[in-house]
């Protein structure tokens, strides 16, 4: 572990929960949809393709979330899969990943 693998995952971590905040539908920074526009398939297919993003976002939230706290209780680095240590330069590629190479 390097230090800069705490800070690299929350910088991470900042972005993606800014990311997820700003396609949340009613805050601030979210994409305002017109629903009397003529083209509501077009509406309608914008909001849906927001909403998968905004899940996508979420689910690598989460794994950069569950990498911290791996980093926390000491077990960061290893892949969950047979317990070999993850090279220093997929952890660098990938600081959220939980598998090595092999497992990937």
């Amino acid at each position: 572990m390097t230090p800069s693998s705490r800070e690299r995952l929350e910088s991470e971590r900042a972005s993606l929960a800014s990311q997820v905040a700003s396609l949340t539908p009613g805050s601030s920074s979210s994409p305002e949809f017109d629903e009397g526009f003529a083209d509501s398939g077009q509406v309608a297919a914008e909001q849906g393709e927001n909403k998968v993003l905004a899940g996508q976002l979420r689910n690598e939230l989460d794994e950069v979330e569950r990498a911290l706290a791996k980093l926390d209780d000491g077990t960061y680095g290893a892949c969950e899969i047979c317990g070999e240590q993850i090279s220093d330069a997929r952890l660098e590629a990938m600081p959220a990943t939980r598998f090595c190479i092999t497992h990937a």
